[in-house]
């Protein structure tokens, strides 16, 4: 479980396609300035969004290289597969039992894609308006929340097939959403109490 608060940028090290079959199928080497001491192997970060599991671990000057192995899957739900060395990407711990709880509740996992639609800057802060999926619009309301690559935000508009959320100085500087540009892909998670009513609606008209 994640809150949606970035405690580290990371960048892509290495992307290796496995064609031995011997440890999964893409493995990606993170290079980041945690204390590799005080991560477990098999420990959970969110790259960008995307809940992955520590599998190696290397200490550096700067920090440590961490590698994870990513599915087939979610090359095809994230924008993972867009990767390439060198890429920053928004880094977070799994929460502990006593961290404060900064954003929402986040769950790691992926719903769809966005696509930045457009960026303005007002009053020093930045607006972004983002695509969402069709499947996702539900769950997208004006005050709610939603994560985007990894970073818990609030909605500020909502239209037919797009959603605004603003941008404050301090998370413009601290994540990689302040080099977002037009047409870039963005990993979106929904409110996960969204997609729970959603369920049980869904289930409720089942019943019926």
């Amino acid at each position: 479980m994640f809150t949606g608060i970035i405690t580290d940028i990371g960048e892509v090290n290495a992307i290796i396609r496995d064609s031995q079959g011997e440890w999964g199928d893409t493995r990606m080497d993170i290079s980041c300035a945690y204390d590799p001491d005080t991560i477990d192997i098999g420990a959970s970060i969110a790259l960008s969004g995307a809940c992955m599991t520590v599998i190696e671990k290397t200490k550096t000057d700067a920090g440590c290289i961490f590698a994870v192995e990513v599915s087939d899957e979610s090359l095809s739900k994230t924008h993972l597969g867009q990767w390439d060395k060198g890429r920053k990407i928004n880094l977070e711990r799994a929460m502990k039992v006593g961290d404060e709880y900064g954003g929402h509740m986040v769950s790691g996992h992926v719903d769809g894609i966005g696509e930045v639609l457009s960026i303005s800057a007002v009053a020093g802060s930045h607006n972004i308006r983002f695509s969402m999926p069709a499947d996702l619009r539900f769950a997208i309301a004006p005050k709610g929340s939603i994560t985007i690559d990894g970073v818990s935000l609030t909605v500020n508009a909502v239209g037919g097939d797009w959603f605004e959320v603003n941008i404050i100085p301090h998370t413009w500087e601290v994540t990689t959403l302040g080099q977002l540009q037009s047409n870039d892909k963005v990993n979106l998670e929904i409110d996960t109490i969204a997609r729970y009513v959603a369920r049980y609606l869904a289930h409720m008209k089942e019943t019926m």
